[in-house]
C-alpha cells in the first residue's frame, strides 16, 4: 500500500529521478509543451508549478530556490545556432540565454493572475513503441496562443520505423521487378529463338518429305 508515500517511483533510483524531472522542466519551459507518459507527466506537474509559482514571486531568494531546483543556472537551446548562442573557435559553448532568466522574465509574469493550474495534460490516445506505454501531451496553459507546436497535425509515431518500411519495400520492389524482367527477357529469348529455328525447321521436314517420295517412286 502506498498511504502517506508521496510521488511515483517510475522505476528510478533518486538521483536520476530528479536529474530526469530537471531535464523535462527544462525541455518544457523551452519548448511549451512535450509529449511523454502519462505518469511522467502527472509526476512532472508539481515539479513545474512550483517553480512557475517561485517565478510569480520574482525575489532573489526565489531565484536562487529555482536555480537549485534545477541543478544550476541551465541554458535554453532552442537552436544550436540561434539567437543569443556564442561559441568560440574551438565550437564550445560560452554564452546562451538562460532558462530561469526566462522563467523569470517571460512564464511567471504570464501567470500573475492565475492562482494554481499552470499546466494540463493531453492524452494522445496511442501507445509507445516497444512497451506499450500511454502517451501524452503536458502543455503550458496559454501556449496554445503562442508559436509553439500544436496538438493538431499528423503525429509520425513510426517515423523511424516507416523509413525502414520504405526502405525494405523499396528493395522488395526493386527486386521484384527484376525478378519479372528476368522471366519475360527469357520468354523473349526463347520466342527470337524459335521464330529463328522454325524457318531451318520447316525445311528440313520439306527435304525429309521429298525423300520420302522418293524412295516410294524407287519402289
Amino acid at each position: 500500500m502506498r498511504h502517506r508515500v508521496y510521488g511515483r517511483i517510475l522505476g528510478r533510483r533518486t538521483n536520476h529521478r530528479k536529474a530526469m524531472f530537471r531535464n523535462m522542466a527544462v525541455a518544457l519551459f523551452t519548448h511549451g509543451q512535450i509529449t511523454t507518459t502519462v505518469p511522467k507527466a502527472k509526476a512532472l506537474r508539481p515539479f513545474v508549478e512550483r517553480l512557475i509559482t517561485m517565478a510569480k514571486k520574482g525575489d532573489l531568494h526565489s531565484r536562487r530556490r529555482a536555480i537549485s531546483a534545477l541543478g544550476g543556472d541551465k541554458h535554453m537551446m532552442t537552436d544550436e545556432e540561434g539567437e543569443g548562442v556564442v561559441r568560440n573557435r574551438f565550437g564550445e559553448l560560452k554564452k546562451a540565454p538562460k532558462i530561469v532568466k526566462h522563467l523569470f522574465d517571460e512564464i511567471g509574469p504570464r501567470f500573475a493572475d492565475r492562482e494554481g493550474g499552470y499546466t494540463r495534460i493531453f492524452r494522445l490516445g496511442n501507445n509507445r513503441l516497444g512497451d506499450g506505454a500511454d502517451l501524452c501531451v503536458i502543455q503550458l496553459i496559454g501556449e496554445e496562443d503562442t508559436d509553439a507546436p500544436q496538438l493538431a497535425g499528423d503525429r509520425k509515431r513510426r517515423a523511424k520505423s516507416n523509413k525502414r518500411m520504405e526502405f525494405a519495400a523499396k528493395l522488395n520492389k526493386a527486386g521484384g521487378a527484376t525478378a519479372v524482367a528476368e522471366p519475360e527477357e527469357a520468354l523473349a529469348d526463347d520466342a527470337s529463338a524459335a521464330e529463328e529455328e522454325t524457318p531451318e525447321t520447316e525445311a528440313a521436314a520439306e527435304e525429309d518429305a521429298e525423300t520420302e517420295e522418293e524412295t516410294k517412286e524407287d519402289a
